[in-house]
Order: C-alpha cells, then structure tokens, then sequence
C-alpha cells in the first residue's frame, strides 16, 4: 500500500504539478458530479483498487461502486466502476486514475490470452524482471490476475546464476559451490544454461532448477531428457505464444517469458462525466 502511495502521489504531481488551470478556473468547489470507467474493448480487470485510491488521495469523500473485481472478464462497452464525488476530483484524477486501469488491465489481458493456449497442460507459466522501473510490484500484481505466476520479485528473493556470473566465478560448478557454503539450505539455486554443456555441469553442480535459455526446440528436447527429472527444468528466451504447447508437451515445468510485461499493450478505457 505505501508503494502504491508514493507512486500514484509521483503520478497526480506529474500531471495536476501547482493546479489544474482547467478545472480550477471552470469548475465550482461545491460542484458534485458522476464518472463512469468504462471498457472499449474486451479485458481482464487489473489495477480496480489502485483507480480508486487516485480519487481518495485527491479526496477521502468519493464514493465508489463496481459489480467487478480484478481477474474478471470484461466486455465492450461495460460500465467498470462508478465514482461520485466533488467534480473537481473527478476531473483531476480521471488521466491518472485511467493510466493505471489502462496499463495494468493491458498486462493481464496480455497474459490471459498466454493462459488460454496453455490450458490445463502441466506448465507454469511465469514473468520475469522485465519491468517498467516503479512499477513491478503492480505489474506482477497484473500478471497473477491474467492468470500465470511470478518469477522472482527483485535480485533478493532468489538465486539465479546467470551468464555473467557464471564467467566471473570460471564456471558453474564454482558459483554455485560458493553460494551453497553462503546461502541457506532452504534456498534453491537456479541456473541459467546456453548449451548442453553448461545443462551437464548444472547437473553435476546439484541445481535445484535449471534454465535452457535461447535453446531450439532439438536442444530442449535433449536437456529435458538428460536432466530426466533431476531438476526443474525452465524455458527461456524469444517465447511466442505459438511456441507454449509445444514447449508443454516435451516435459518443461517452467516458461518464462519478459513479452508478459515489456510487450503488452494497454486496453482503451474512458471515463464519462455527468452532473
């Protein structure tokens, strides 16, 4: 809640700055009115209660009323929420208050169109760190209400040996011989691989998870088969949507793809004023 605080607080000082010279100069103090949300396009609701907590900030007197709530489905032309309060607030939080229904209602709509190739077939489906700076506690908020799961929150709450890791310790077997004699038994360790080789030494390293990252389907074929459930086994790496049956069905536990976040595009919104 204090993140979503500070970053709406920086977003309605981005926009309102000193004063909306608009509003302020047309519309009475004591002017009361009515906005309706609406959807132009079908979506998956994300971001609901952080609309709704742009109007508070501005005025703790607004009142709200929706039928929905976030992960629904919503189609064309539905009245999402309904804000009463003075006209001033309305108008001042409208740009604000849409900006994050648009983007993050486009993330889970994005990914619920990933969700629905998948189906019920035994994979998890999973984001990454590319995100918007600010803005990763809410777009990963977005991607769970689309349907798939989070990856790591931040480079503290899990351990991924990544290429560059691997070259500064001289190899795989070294970095994670070094993590283990530091981090907690309870932690598992995650490798990111480019090739059998490196899929043999994660191997033999004891990885807990292991990442075939940019791999051709041939080649994942074989890690999968090698690793033969010894590890958990991740696909990463230029994943599209015609790619996620395929990789389902040759026995990977774990997609991940950046494209949930870095390549959604937000969802039309409105809101219609009456007094």
């Amino acid at each position: 809640m204090h993140s979503n605080r500070h970053l709406i607080n920086l977003a309605l000082r981005e926009d309102i700055g000193p004063g909306d010279i608009t509003t302020d100069n047309l519309i009475p103090k004591e002017k009361e009115g009515r906005g309706i949300i609406v959807a132009k396009e079908p979506l998956v609701l994300a971001g609901l209660d952080i609309a709704k907590q742009v109007f508070m900030i501005l005025d703790s007197n607004v009142e709200f009323a929706s039928e929905y709530e976030d992960g629904d489905r919503i189609e064309d032309k539905t009245s999402i929420l309904e804000i009463k309060g003075s006209l001033r607030t309305l108008l001042k939080g409208e740009r604000t208050a849409l900006n994050f229904l648009q983007r993050l209602s486009g993330i889970a709509t994005h990914v619920r169109s990933y969700v629905d190739i998948i189906g019920d077939l035994p994979v998890r489906l999973v984001d990454t760190r590319k995100t918007t700076p600010g803005w990763r506690v809410l777009e990963k908020y977005a991607v769970r209400k689309g349907g798939a799961h989070n990856h790591r929150m931040g480079l503290y709450d899990g351990v991924l040996i990544k290429d560059n890791h691997i070259a500064a310790c001289g190899g795989i077997v070294e970095a994670v011989k070094r993590l283990r004699s530091k981090v907690s038994q309870l932690v598992q360790i995650e490798i990111e691989t480019s090739g059998m080789d490196q899929v043999k030494e994660a191997l033999d390293s004891g990885a807990d998870v292991i990442m075939l990252d940019n791999m051709s389907p041939d080649q994942i074929k074989e890690a999968v088969k090698l690793i033969s459930g010894r590890a958990l086994v991740e696909v990463s790496g230029m994943i599209t949507k015609k790619d996620l049956k395929s990789f389902a069905g040759i026995g990977v536990d774990i997609i991940s793809s950046g494209a949930l976040t870095h390549s959604a595009p937000s969802v039309d919104l409105s809101m219609r004023i009456s007094q």
